[in-house]
């Protein structure tokens, strides 16, 4: 099982910051959770998933969601 964490940063959200984090969460069923925070990134998405390409595909999945500005992606190593 390879976990990950993935920063987001919205752009000038046009709707809810809560709709945006369901379409985050809407992206894969890979991704465990996603919260709102505050700070220099405005979500912060918990994926679990087989394989780190499966990894890189949901980040994908995240950034072509209308409102994303900007992702960083991080894999555990423990």
């Amino acid at each position: 099982m390879v976990h990950a964490y993935i920063m987001v940063k919205a752009s000038a959200v046009s709707g809810s910051i809560d709709e945006l984090k369901q379409h985050l969460l809407d992206v894969d069923n890979g991704i465990e959770s996603v919260h709102i925070v505050a700070g220099d990134i405005d979500f912060i998405v918990k994926v679990d998933v087989d394989a780190p390409a499966n990894v890189k595909e949901i980040a994908g999945g995240i950034q072509a969601v209308d409102g994303i500005e900007d992702t960083q992606t991080y894999i555990a190593m423990d």
